[in-house]
């Protein structure tokens, strides 16, 4: 190792606590430190490059130093880097929200800032339970989320999660949640194996708990691809139906698509795929095409009308952050959303993703491939040590992590969920850039469930 990456690695060591990370395991396995990028690859401080195969984290759209949107930024600090949003407003909000607007389901007419998807999901679920109280219905106050969701880190999104793993040392800090099955086809309860089955026994026990408990329940929050709890697709139609028991039984739907939006999908939005509207929709990661933090938590008149009021009625959604609603940040969103119109980039990234498809036909074969799930550029490889039967690996054995580590080492940068392989490629990657990854992921997989 060179001298530069000695010093950074200690000063590493010393200083900085990475998250989501075992610092022990990252320490003693020569970390990854990046110094700089272009296009779809990320280069370490010691002139290797990778293939940003996660999209940094599920959130890079185009790749890196694109032209347009670093000349978005720099021209927005030749006006100004930052002023609050409390009691006044920005140029960059105010026309980012206008486009988010345009863009979003039908019925979606306002957009609340914030500065990371928990942040969003954390508004999401303040909005819905003071929206019960703001017109006289305080005794609606529960949420009903699915097991093995993700919905961020704070203490509120850590109540709607059900992930054990990340969640259960804080149980005693969270606020109660109903959980239900999320309708897996490949990994349910219910030992039924189609979609249909699937989606007709969750929903059932969606409608049971709703029929039981509307009274109190105050929303419904559900990912379109649960991504943390293994990239897993809902069957088509399970959402619309969803958002029917929702209007049936009165009940608020949260829809938490900060890893879905923005293209990731097929659709600029993963409720499109069902013609949904939620009441309250969360956007993160993709919205600066990966640039700078800002989210949003989008909602209907509905939702805004009742926390509309005079002062003194004591209505008002006391939620905000220091930097919500960002110049720089609302600024290289508007050049995200401009470049997404000018590149076509929603129509090709449909054409990477069948084309993707096609390849991973051949990681269907593989003798520990127990699943390929795919929405879009969404894209999940399950690793199994039985096939005939799923036995997972056991954990402690950490056969996706080596396999991450494999391709790390043919050039490649990834993070698995458990013993999940996940590939989100940026999506503008190129046919040929997507073989390259992907020619990457096929031999780390041969290589490393072939030795155990």
């Amino acid at each position: 190792m060179s001298t530069v990456y000695n010093e950074l690695y200690q000063k590493n060591r010393d200083y900085l606590w990475n998250p989501f990370t075992q610092m022990k395991d990252y320490l003693a396995d020569d970390p990854v430190i990046i110094d700089r990028a272009q296009g779809r690859k990320l280069m370490d401080v010691e002139g290797r490059e990778y293939w940003d195969g996660v999209s940094s984290v599920w959130l890079n759209v185009h790749g890196h130093r694109v032209p347009e949107l670093d000349e978005a930024i720099r021209k927005q600090l030749d006006k100004v880097s930052h002023s609050t949003l409390l009691g006044m407003a920005n140029v960059p909000a105010i026309l980012l929200a206008e486009q988010l607007v345009k863009i979003a389901p039908p019925g979606l007419q306002k957009v609340f800032y914030s500065d990371s998807g928990a942040e969003a999901v954390e508004i999401a679920l303040k909005m819905a339970f003071q929206y019960w109280r703001n017109i006289g219905r305080p005794e609606k106050n529960t949420f009903l989320t699915m097991k093995e969701a993700y919905h961020g880190d704070t203490i509120g999104a850590v109540s709607v999660g059900a992930i054990d793993m990340f969640h259960s040392t804080y149980t005693t800090l969270l606020f109660p949640s109903l959980k239900l099955p999320y309708p897996n086809v490949y990994r349910n309860p219910f030992s039924v194996h189609t979609p249909s089955e699937v989606m007709e026994r969750s929903l059932a026990q969606v409608q049971d708990v709703m029929a039981e408990q509307c009274g109190q329940l105050a929303a419904v929050i559900v990912e379109p691809v649960q991504g943390a709890g293994g990239m897993v697709p809902m069957p088509e139609g399970y959402l619309r139906e969803l958002r029917r028991l929702c209007d049936d039984y009165d009940v608020l739907l949260i829809v938490d698509e900060v890893a879905t939006g923005f293209g990731r999908t097929g659709k600029m939005f993963a409720c499109e795929h069902d013609g949904v509207t939620p009441d309250i929709l969360t956007v993160a990661k993709g919205i600066t095409g990966g640039y700078l933090p800002i989210a949003a938590t989008l909602a209907t008149n509905r939702i805004y009308d009742a926390f509309y009021a005079d002062y003194d009625q004591l209505k008002t959604l006391y939620h905000g952050h220091s930097y919500t609603g960002n110049q720089l940040g609302c600024a290289v969103a508007l050049a995200n959303l401009e470049l997404f119109q000018s590149s076509w980039l929603l129509e090709h990234a449909a054409h990477i993703a069948d084309h993707a498809s096609e390849r991973l036909r051949a990681f269907w074969e593989l003798d520990h491939v127990g699943d390929v799930r795919q929405k879009g550029l969404m894209i999940g490889i399950e690793l199994v040590e039985d096939k005939a039967c799923a036995k997972p690996y056991p954990w402690q054995q950490r056969t996706g992590v080596k396999v991450a580590r494999r391709c790390r080492e043919l050039g490649m940068l990834l993070r698995p969920l458990t013993d999940v392989i996940v590939f989100m490629p940026p999506l503008a990657t190129t046919v040929e850039e997507l073989d390259a990854m992907l020619d990457i992921l096929y031999r780390a997989i041969v290589d490393v469930t072939q030795q155990i």
